[in-house]
């Protein structure tokens, strides 16, 4: 069976004909991944075709289910994660409390109602709803005011009043304070105790007020309120936290928070915004309730499950989809990981050219295969100097110099000294080894990487990010480093090295003109003794090194010359 991904053409291909390289595919880039049939596949694999059949029986691992080659974690340590909702107690819900006069209020006996009545009877008094919830109104009696809002006090008592002064009568009622209550906190929270507050206070804030729960015993989805031993409402703070949902009920002295024993909780790590424990009721223990309270990162596609079952430990590997119906226990070990490879890779071209900048291609895309399907102004494009750049290059260049200036550093910093002479000498080379180290750390390794030799293209594999450079033909020379005058000149034919650098005001007082390159357009670089000059390439006079050490001088050299290859730049000591 094959697989094979069609491109359409973007161009004419030319680089086919100029390079004298014949494309795998004519008007198209064509890349066939081959599956090989099982009459294939004892070829392909000789150590298998030799075993016994029972042997090749106990390989018969289907190793594309994703079930296995399972990838190695550390086991996590529960303790060491907070529980999902840890972060609510902090102080803030225990600061300010509630005044009590909310719209939905109930009153309560040992509120204060204000009381004004005007026009046939003038009275103003500050009234006590006493213990058997009335308030009582001089020539008017008591009047039956527990269990009412806010908001239907006044016509009660209006209703009342005209009862008796039936015209030219007007009232007025504010409930002027509430009854502060005091609310019992206990279980798994941090400090239980009795704590006070108003009726209209939160949940929240009696739990705050107890420090918390207890992140190693207490549970975030069963909190219950008790009154007279019944429970009058029931708090599940995951609601709260994702959808802002929350109990209220209208706390009353005496009432009870109860905290319970944390349930069946599962420790999730990976690819997610934050690590947590996350707690799940025995009707909820599935995969797809776990991936409903996490927050995963977008890319995420498999899951690691660990922990251990009646028959022994498990350690299996599911694709998202696969996850969402798998039952979990209290003590799993979720690891969220981003395990899809991309089909595709993405390369970025520039220069002279047609077409897009940016090409999205097969895994197994060759260079010649992008090229021959690239259209290019014919007289400007010098197709023989074409070089890439690499994100993989430039990083083996970062560690090489890094490298080198570690030891140049470990070399000679900590050398000892003999005499006070010697001392002294050896100071200076510090000195000008840390300003060397200083500016050579600034300096980035472009990665460039050299394809073209010889007006031969190399075929190699491309990877994602490839930069790949397609040049203009130039007409000029660059001369730079260590020269009086940096600058770009007109090619001329038979023309030396050492003419080019003449012409740019000659060499500064730092130059070493005995290290002097020459960098192609391709990326090549060169010693200019062995090479003929050609029109786009730039000169580098390299500078020399300052120090009579003849092995600190040879080290320092070769690190200057390793960062103008990997830079182009002739750092100056």
């Amino acid at each position: 069976m094959k697989l094979a991904l069609r491109f359409k053409t973007l161009g004419a291909p030319l680089f086919a004909a100029v390079l004298g390289m014949a494309s795998p595919i004519a008007g198209a880039i064509g890349i066939e991944a081959t599956i090989l049939q099982q009459s294939q596949q004892a070829e392909a694999i000789p150590e298998r075709a030799q075993l016994a059949p029972e042997a090749q029986e106990q390989m018969s691992t289907n190793w594309s289910s994703g079930s296995y080659g399972v990838p190695q974690m550390p086991p996590v340590d529960p303790d060491a994660l907070r529980p999902f909702g840890a972060h609510l107690f902090s102080g803030g819900f225990r600061g300010v409390r509630a005044d009590g006069l909310n719209p939905d209020y109930r009153l309560v006996p040992g509120d204060q109602i204000t009381l004004r009545i005007w026009g046939a009877v003038e009275i103003e008094r500050v009234l006590p709803v006493d213990a058997q919830g009335n308030i009582f109104i001089p020539a008017i009696g008591p009047i039956k005011v527990q269990g009412l809002s806010n908001g239907e006090l006044n016509s009660r008592v209006t209703q009342a009043v005209r009862s008796v002064y039936p015209e030219n009568v007007q009232v007025y009622t504010n409930l002027q304070g509430v009854q502060p209550v005091a609310v019992f906190v206990t279980g798994y929270v941090q400090n239980p105790g009795r704590y006070a507050g108003t009726p209209s206070d939160s949940l929240l804030y009696f739990l705050d007020q107890a420090g918390g729960i207890d992140d190693a015993l207490g549970s975030y989805r069963q909190i219950r309120v008790l009154r007279n031993n019944e429970v009058i409402a029931t708090a599940d703070l995951y609601d709260f936290l994702l959808n802002g949902d929350l109990a209220r009920p209208q706390f009353r002295d005496g009432d009870t928070i109860v905290v319970s024993e944390r349930g069946p909780a599962v420790a999730v790590t990976g690819d997610v915004e934050r690590d947590y424990l996350y707690e799940l009721s025995q009707d909820t223990l599935s995969g797809g309730s776990l991936l409903d309270l996490a927050r995963l990162k977008p890319d995420v596609t498999h899951v690691l499950l660990r922990g251990s079952r009646s028959d022994g430990p498990i350690s299996l590997y599911y694709n998202t989809d696969e996850f969402r119906g798998q039952r979990l226990q209290d003590g799993d070990e979720v690891l969220f990981s981003a395990d899809m490879r991309d089909e595709t890779i993405v390369v970025q071209v520039e220069g002279s050219y047609y077409g897009p900048s940016r090409y999205a291609l097969p895994k197994d895309a060759r260079l010649h295969d992008l090229l021959d399907n690239i259209a290019v102004p014919q007289a400007l494009t010098d197709v023989h100097s074409i070089s890439m750049r690499r994100e993989s290059v430039a990083e083996r260049q970062q560690a090489s110099l890094d490298e080198s200036l570690r030891r140049l550093e470990t070399t000679y910093l900590g050398a000892s000294s003999a005499t006070p002479q010697e001392a002294e000498i050896r100071v200076r080379e510090a000195e000008l080894i840390a300003q060397f180290v200083e500016r050579a750390k600034e300096v980035e390794p472009s990665g460039r990487l050299v394809v073209a030799h010889e007006g031969r293209v190399s075929d190699i594999r491309l990877q994602d990010g490839d930069v790949i450079t397609l040049p203009e033909y130039s007409d000029s020379v660059l001369i730079s480093g260590e020269v009086l005058v940096p600058q770009s000149v007109v090619y001329t034919p038979g023309v030396s090295v050492s003419d080019y650098i003449e012409g740019a005001g000659g060499y500064t007082q730092h130059a070493d003109d005995n290290h002097i390159l020459v960098v192609r357009q391709n990326g090549e670089v060169r010693n200019a003794d062995d090479v003929a000059l050609r029109p786009g390439d730039e000169i580098l006079v390299l500078p020399m090194v300052p120090t009579k050490n003849l092995q600190l001088a040879t080290s320092l050299s070769q690190i200057i010359y390793q960062i103008a290859i990997a830079t182009k730049v002739a750092i100056d000591l």
